[in-house]
């Protein structure tokens, strides 16, 4: 299942998870194909804001383009415990490059408007719901337990250096070319990440299929995390700070255009500051060995999420914001790729699709329920404002997670053990076994 590299190659400790092939495959086609993904979320959020000039818009796209992952992402958890997680991945990248290059194509007609952007934003949230869990699923696939916490580590490094390099382009070519050419970019990235999935040597787990419905197994796999304090409390701390404090993202046209008067451009380089924390968060954690302390981690991110959020509100000045954004990006990371990590540490293999299906509906889901409030509420109280307010909920939310953390400490360590040992991993000194 696992094809690691040849034992004699030099890794440093921060890329270990490199050692195994499919993840190199995995890892570079992905990068490429993420670059285009920031591309279309900042050439797609432009481009309504240039249609409408409504911030309440921009929360609405944001919105139908992220609900369906909080509708269907249980459904995709089951399939993704069910079939290939490989042929899963395969099938919903495909169909992501046909919805990049249809909206290509009605762009660079000229007869784009906002009802074909949000149908087609809507389309690719159906897919997301699918891909999400598959994709974090078959991590552990690719590198074993052992490797998992790197794995996901620098996929979250992937996933923001793109964040840098994307809006950076798109800022260029929105500016210069149109939109259009950003969402054709994308859509010929996906040829990247296909590629690799396709070069794969992958042999399936070995896993019997419990009895019963595809229904019972659904319900079986949402009773596990609402009984499992440790997973649950995660879950709930990440789907807090996805609903009021992610749609920061959602009101950055503003905030470059109206607040900050620099246009597309800044748009680029706002969201490039944030990647470029970010990817310093998800290198920090890739150092990391083992779980020991993550907990605290995820707390003490939160709240540093939530303050500093509060002072980009309060900011007038455009390289004051950007420089203020990175450790927004760092401390944003840090939670997420934390809760990640410890979630899939913690959960059984036969129950992985169905819980990193609960991760992405709090994750993606919770999100565009937050991107719709965050609209409606900058049209009525103004975007500094709302920001702010999302600010505070987080830090009050960090506070909460933070006192029952010691409550939480002797299940997860139980549920840490537990997985070692039915993954024939040998105990990490690092971690101790510890959520905090």
């Amino acid at each position: 299942m696992i094809q690691p590299m040849a034992p004699t190659s030099k890794l440093s400790p921060a890329l270990r998870a490199l050692r195994h092939r499919n993840y190199q495959l995995f890892f570079a086609g992905q990068f490429i194909s993420v670059i285009g993904t920031w591309m279309q979320n900042v050439a797609q959020a432009w481009l309504v804001y240039r249609l409408t000039q409504s911030s309440f818009l921009l929360g609405l796209v944001g919105f139908v383009g992220q609900f369906p992952v909080f509708l269907l992402a249980p459904v995709g958890g089951l399939v993704a415990d069910r079939w290939s997680r490989h042929r899963i991945i395969v099938g919903t990248q495909a169909a992501m490059m046909l919805l990049a290059l249809a909206l290509a194509a009605i762009t660079l007609s000229g007869t784009v408007q906002v009802s074909q952007v949000l149908v087609l934003a809507g389309l690719l949230g159906v897919v997301n719901a699918f891909d999400i869990p598959a994709r974090q699923s078959f991590i552990v696939q690719m590198v074993g337990r052992t490797d998992l916490p790197n794995a996901i580590a620098l996929n979250s490094s992937l996933f923001n250096s793109a964040r840098i390099i994307g809006p950076a382009i798109a800022g260029v070519l929105v500016a210069t070319i149109g939109e259009g050419w950003c969402f054709f970019a994308n859509g010929v990235s996906y040829l990247a990440v296909i590629a690799g999935l396709l070069l794969m040597r992958i042999q399936p787990p070995v896993q019997a299929r419990a009895p019963g419905s595809p229904l019972a197994h659904l319900v079986a796999g949402f009773r596990w995390v609402g009984r499992t304090r440790p997973i649950r409390a995660l879950l709930m701390q990440l789907g807090i700070v996805s609903l009021v404090g992610m749609p920061y993202t959602v009101l950055m046209p503003i905030f470059a255009d109206r607040i900050l008067h620099h246009g597309a451009a800044g748009l680029g380089i706002l969201m490039g500051a944030t990647g470029v924390g970010a990817v310093a968060g998800a290198i920090r954690l890739a150092l990391r060995q083992g779980t020991g302390g993550l907990g605290r981690w995820v707390a003490y991110s939160t709240f540093s999420f939530g303050a500093l959020l509060i002072l980009f509100s309060l900011s007038r000045s455009f390289w004051l914001s950007a420089l203020i954004l990175v450790p927004v990006g760092f401390a944003f990371i840090v939670q997420m790729a934390a809760s990640n990590t410890l979630i899939q540490s913690m959960v059984p293999d036969a129950l992985r699709g169905r819980v990193m299906a609960a991760y992405s509906m709090m994750f993606m889901g919770m999100a565009p329920l937050g991107a719709l409030g965050a609209g409606i509420a900058a049209a009525h109280l103004g975007a500094p404002l709302t920001v702010a307010i999302g600010g505070a909920g987080s830090c009050v939310s960090a506070a909460v997670f933070f006192s029952r953390l010691p409550s939480l400490r002797a299940e997860a360590r139980e549920l840490l053990l537990a997985q070692e040992m039915v993954g024939g991993d040998p105990a990490d000194g690092a971690s101790g076994g510890r959520i905090a």
